[in-house]
């Protein structure tokens, strides 16, 4: 049974006062003693003294009185020592009290600055105060030059006593002036002034900022029940010794934790300024102690970037307690959130051709020690059973001695207890959930982890020397979860877009194009054959051969798929394609059946056979071969994936892993039988390039001649000579082209580009026509080109000039793969709260949908096409492919898998296609798009009313099973992953026009999502019409500048444009506030303000999508949708009504509906908010649960501000409960209650 009742309903932060460090610590630290250098024993009242923290050893005090039994806690008569577990080491603090306050160091240096705030005094004012730099008035008696809460430096102090001696006025210094002021302040007070401060019409900018800052702090002190002087210490708790322990090393020398150097120099500093004030020294000295107490107090909490001497060991500077936390090696990231796991080996990977898709090959080796436990249990147990009367004590001991030693009984244990326990292996960098994977181990001999070759595309793996680490899944629910949902052989589709992601690459590709070659040149073509069974024999007896054309009778195939007319004719195949059609799933069903393949069409994949490859019977079949029939082209990679993804739709997960299989053996056997090999003399020079070179380099001349005249520039020569050498290499790709058409079926290395196995035609072109350009390190293009190929050989300078290029590629590939991973864990920050918590929110709102352009501009032309055909279908086309330029998302692809907000219907006869709030199938979806409707309303994340977490209607379908999602599921943390993932495949660079006039740098690639993501302005910003309106005035100023003017009913407005900048609007064009007046990227920050936030999210839905689409990367809109949605969850308030909210604050939405369910029921007024557009950064760091935001970034700022607050964490997201070792809400997490596993006896294979 798993339980997921909570253990804690939240958790609070706050400041500690001086009581409370009290009642946590067990007595006081007194001496910077560790333990004594002759016993090893800790000193007493010391850093590590027992009679504080508890006992080194079990029950066992310092005076080595015999262990005993004890019935209780009871402390020893002749040392204190407590007779207790050792382990509350570790628990129990002690404390160091100070003899002078010192400021905490978080409140004094952390920005904004909370004690400067509180007391209105600038930064360096209290700094210097806190170091005894300068004195603050607290009392001004009889002085009248001075006022209360002046400061004054040490020079005017000493002037102003000298002169009206030391009892005529009181002037404070360091931390006690300091707490002095924080104890006087009356906060209730002090809120009210600030409020009626801001209610002032006529206050500045400046100070409304100021006196909000202000009355933010004021509030969060008033409502947290925290006190303003508790930011200033008199005792300091001490860590428990167990968490900064002291080590001995080989020589009899100690290693031991920076914290306690750090403890050590305040307790030193402490004791010394005691001894001063008993002996009486002068106040000046006094003072500087007092400073050198407030610095070591500081270098323990945060000793970041301090130059001075104590807070260094050996040049190094010593690990405070802030650093303790902070980044990637800090407490939260290294020990909270990422923990050593037991029960894990790591190997290197091979191949494991002869594995079925659930399984992995585990050495036997590895396998005994990773189920050592196991193993011991089962020989132990039958030991039982037996009449042996040994004792258990030796068998223990053997049991053990056994697996090390790979006994025969311990091995058959083994075999046993692997046969229903499955296995997770890992590839790092872990990017998306299908990098962990479950298998069905199988014990082979080596040494190496054996993987299934389907898999590696999930994994990013190859066998070039990757390794992966296994992991066992102990419990039954951690069993029972690894092999419903994370076996290999159910993982089949990405989460990212819903396509296969286990489609057969490589040598699987080639094998089976390769068998799907038909040879029109083999005089062998032409027979026909009775059934399968003889065509096999023909084969065997060559007869025939793989690709010789044969014809059998269409009723021997037992197909379903085939009509009653089909029935009674012959088929054109071949032996090879016979194979091919065998690894199918069979069924008599003919809507599930797969038809028999010839070709890639979607005719024939997912209805029938087309009648071409069909003949009557009694047709001369080798007349019809030689001058009726057409040879289909055999199957690539791109046909194969369509293949799979059309057996998935048929018969779901089992049988599709089990054709996956089929196909992979397929591919390699046959592949190993073709014999083809990568040879030098497949790769031939081609016929014509050197006539395309000569030419070339004559217009080069031409254009160098030029520029000798004066005629050209040195940039226009260097442009037009980069366009002639561009345009050679085309021709010369034209060619090469050409001869792969020709010969992709003899040619052996065209035929592994062909079928998508490996290489492609812009190698062809470098291997044997030219390598042409290369880039400069900078990015621009050279005008050098190198004209050899790699079959010919560059010569040294051409050998020097593609250096640059080759750099480039590989620093690139470092740096964008930590960029990427950087955008990967900010992704994940903002979104892991969302799960899927309930099945309908029951919004009536939705978004509209349309298909997405690769520019703007083909987006205007085919919205164009659609208007014309919605307005008179008769005399227009329908919209597609051929009419539409540019369409990287058709609207089938964006609405598949979603519900409909509203009914949709067909626009021109009216059929209903699918209801309001009913789910949109694949069928559906494909119907919709060949309608000619140019948008649809789909219910959609960014309208959700879902309180914590989203609903299922509005998510839609789980894209890795095609299937309505389920709740509990984690959706932010997958969204997350599909968009980060990616990543790495994105480019890096921004694109240099190369001076073009005009023309700006374009942000593409990884930057452009950092930029869309981080909410920035970007660069290369376009202005954006503020109204909705007409354009009056497009004027070209002298200055090369544009006046626009666009003018509505209320108001005109007028822009200038950027130089150079050019517009494509003309007087008299309608446009709506939001649109763009010249060429360039719009502020999603601006956006907002002018227009609505359903065009900002459209706004950067769009451009992520372009971003990935323009590099061949697919991903559903639903993810984009969910990081969208957390960067708006916060709004700002503009007038805080009736209400103590503060004006500029940003407030949640869940917390703003709560606001305005309470106004309305009391009857005061409303606030008012705008909606505020954040960053990931921004939005991940204002998270609602303090621990989410610390666990993230900005650690001590985050901490600082939520103590101040009195902040409660009520554990709703995932990272909470992780942090606290608690069950993560997601899943079988999700809801308080018990759930019980049931032993399913019925699994699939």
């Amino acid at each position: 049974m798993i339980s997921t009742k909570r253990k804690y309903d939240y958790l609070r932060i706050g400041l500690a006062s001086p009581e409370k460090i009290l009642s946590w610590s067990y007595g006081e630290v007194k001496l910077p003693e560790t333990i004594n250098y002759r016993t090893l024993k800790p000193e007493r009242d010391g850093l590590f003294c027992e009679i504080v923290f508890g006992p080194v050893k079990t029950n066992q005090c310092q005076c080595n009185k015999p262990k005993r039994p004890l019935t209780g806690p009871m402390i020893c008569e002749k040392c204190g020592v407590e007779l207790t577990d050792a382990r509350v080491r570790r628990e129990r603090m002690g404390h160091i009290k100070l003899q002078a306050p010192v400021v905490h160091n978080w409140y004094l240096k952390n920005t904004p600055n909370k004690i400067g705030l509180l007391l209105d005094m600038k930064t360096r004012e209290v700094s210097s105060i806190v170091y005894s730099a300068s004195y603050i008035v607290v009392d001004p008696g009889t002085v009248d030059e001075l006022e209360k809460n002046q400061i004054i430096t040490e020079q005017e102090y000493g002037r102003y006593r000298q002169t009206y001696g030391s009892r005529s006025f009181k002037a404070l210094t360091g931390a006690e002036a300091i707490k002095k002021m924080l104890q006087e302040l009356d906060l209730k007070q002090l809120s009210e002034e600030l409020r009626e401060e801001l209610s002032q019409d006529k206050i500045t900018k400046q100070r409304r900022e100021k006196a909000n800052k202000r009355l933010n702090i004021v509030d969060a002190f008033l409502h947290s029940g925290n006190k303003p002087e508790w930011m200033v210490l008199d005792v300091i708790p001490v860590l428990p010794p167990d968490l900064r322990p002291m080590v001995e090393l080989d020589g009899g020398r100690f290693a031991t934790t920076d914290l306690n150097d750090l403890y050590r120099n305040i307790i030193v500093r402490n004791n010394r300024l005691k001894k001063e004030y008993e002996i009486g020294t002068p106040e000046l000295i006094i003072k500087n102690e007092k400073r050198l107490l407030q610095e070591s107090v500081d270098a323990l909490i945060n000793n970041e970037g301090r130059g001075n001497k104590s807070s260094k060991r050996r040049g190094r500077e010593l690990k405070s307690l802030s650093e303790i936390l902070k980044g990637k090696q800090g407490r939260f990231r290294q020990n909270l959130l990422g923990k050593r796991v037991d029960y894990s080996g790591r190997s290197v990977i091979v191949i494991g051709p002869e594995l079925k898709m659930y399984q992995c090959g585990l050495p036997r080796e590895m396998a005994l020690l990773l189920f050592k436990p196991f193993i011991l249990h089962n020989l132990l147990e039958k030991n039982k059973d037996g009449n042996d009367l040994t004792p258990n004590k030796i068998r223990a001991t053997e049991a053990k001695e056994m697996i090390e030693t790979g006994h025969p009984d311990a091995m058959t244990e083994l075999e046993k207890i692997i046969v229903d326990h499955p296995v997770l292996l890992n590839r790092a960098p872990t990017l998306h959930r299908l990098s962990i994977q479950a298998f069905e181990p199988k014990l082979i001999d080596g040494k190496a982890i054996r993987l299934h070759p389907l898999v590696t595309t999930a994994f990013n793996a190859d066998f070039d020397g990757d390794q992966m680490s296994v992991h066992v899944p102990l419990s039954a629910e951690a069993q029972a979860e690894a092999r419903i949902l994370m076996l290999a052989s159910k993982n089949i589709l990405a989460p990212k877009d819903g396509n296969p992601i286990v489609t057969p690459t490589q040598d699987m590709v080639l094998g089976n194009y390769y068998l799907t070659i038909e040879d029109p040149n083999d005089e062998r073509e032409g027979k026909i054959f009775k059934d399968p069974y003889e065509l096999e024999l023909a084969y065997h007896n060559k007869v025939i051969g793989f690709h010789t054309r044969v014809a059998l009778p269409v009723a021997s195939l037992n197909n379903p798929r085939f009509t009653e007319d089909q029935l009674d004719k012959y088929i054109i195949t071949t032996y090879g394609k016979y194979l091919f059609n065998t690894i199918f799933p069979v069924s008599d069903d003919p809507n599930k059946a797969i038809p028999y393949i010839c070709d890639q069409s979607e005719e024939n994949l997912s209805r029938r056979t087309p009648n071409k490859y069909l003949v009557p019977k009694g047709t001369d079949i080798k007349k019809f071969l030689k001058e009726k029939y057409e040879s289909p082209r055999p199957f690539p990679k791109k046909a194969l994936s369509k293949v799979i993804a059309q057996v998935f739709k048929n018969f779901q997960i089992n049988e599709t892993s089990k054709t996956l299989d089929k196909m992979k053996d397929l591919g390699f056997k046959y592949a190993t039988m073709s014999g083809i090999t990568v040879s030098i003399s497949d790769i031939r020079t081609i016929e014509g390039k050197e006539e395309i070179i000569a030419a070339a380099d004559e217009e080069v001349k031409e254009i160098k001649f030029k520029e000798d005249l004066g005629f050209a520039t040195e940039e226009e020569r260097r442009q037009n000579t980069i366009k002639v050498w561009t345009k050679a290499k085309d021709d010369i790709k034209k060619l090469i082209e050409k001869d792969v058409a020709l010969n992709s079926t003899t040619n052996n290395i065209y035929m592994m580009s062909d079928s998508g196995a490996r290489g492609s035609i812009d190698n062809f072109v470098q291997l044997s026509g030219m390598r042409g350009l290369m880039a400069k390190p900078s990015g621009e293009q050279m005008d050098i080109p190198i004209k050899a190929s790699f079959i010919e050989g560059l010569s040294m300078s051409e050998f020097f000039v593609s250096t640059h290029g080759s750099r480039k590629g590989s620093t690139d590939t470092a740096l964008k793969t930590a960029e990427s991973g950087y955008l990967t864990r900010q992704l994940v920050d903002v979104s892991q709260e969302i799960v899927i918590s309930e099945d309908d929110c029951k919004t009536d709102k939705g978004k509209k949908v349309h298909p997405i352009f690769d520019t703007d501009d083909n987006e205007v032309l085919g919205y164009k096409v659609y208007q014309a055909y919605l307005d008179d279908p008769i005399n227009n086309p329908k919209p597609s492919s051929s009419n539409l330029q540019g369409v990287k998302l058709n609207l089938g692809q964006r609405i598949k898998g979603r519900f409909a907000s509203q009914n949709v219907y067909d626009p021109v006869t009216g059929e209903l296609y699918v209801k309001k709030n009913e789910f949109i199938t694949e069928d559906i979806a494909t119907a919709i798009n060949a309608s000619g409707l140019w948008e649809v309303e789909i219910r959609s994340l960014l309208t959700c009313n879902t309180q914590n977490g989203v609903c299922v209607k509005c998510y839609g379908s789980d894209l890795s099973t095609s299937k309505v999602v389920e709740r509990g599921e984690a959706v932010g943390v997958i969204a997350a992953q599909s968009i980060g993932e990616p990543g790495t495949q994105l480019t890096m660079r921004t694109f240099h026009t190369g001076g073009v006039a005009g023309g700006e740098d374009i942000t593409q690639g990884l930057p452009r999502v950092n930029e869309l993501f981080g909410a920035r302005e970007p660069k290369g910003k376009a202005i954006i019409s503020e109204i909705t309106g007409t354009i009056k005035i497009v004027d070209k100023q002298a200055d090369n500048r544009t006046r626009i003017v666009v003018q509505n009913e209320i108001e005109t407005k007028e822009y200038l444009t950027d130089v150079g900048k050019v517009t494509k609007l003309q007087v008299g064009d309608r446009i709506k506030a939001g649109d763009k007046l010249v060429e360039g990227l719009i502020d999603p920050k601006e956006l907002i303000r002018v227009s609505s936030v359903a065009a900002v999210e459209d706004y950067i839905l769009e451009e992520v999508q372009r971003v990935y689409q323009s590099q061949g990367v697919g991903i559903a809109d639903k993810h984009i949708e969910i990081i969208i949605r957390q960067m708006l969850r916060k709004v700002k308030v503009t007038d805080a009504g009736d209400t103590k909210l503060i004006v500029g604050s940003l407030i949640s939405r869940a917390e703003l509906q709560d606001i305005y369910q309470e106004c309305i029921l009391a009857g005061k007024k409303t606030p008012t908010v705008v909606p505020e557009l954040l960053g990931i950064i921004r939005s991940a760091l204002r998270a609602d649960s303090f621990l989410s935001a610390a666990s993230f970034q900005e650690t001590t700022k985050v901490l600082t501000e939520a103590a101040i607050r009195g902040k409660k964490d009520y554990l709703l997201g995932l990272k909470e409960n992780v942090i606290i070792g608690g069950l993560m809400p997601a899943g079988t997490g999700l809801v308080d209650g018990d759930y019980y596993i049931n032993e399913n006896q019925e699994e699939a294979e």
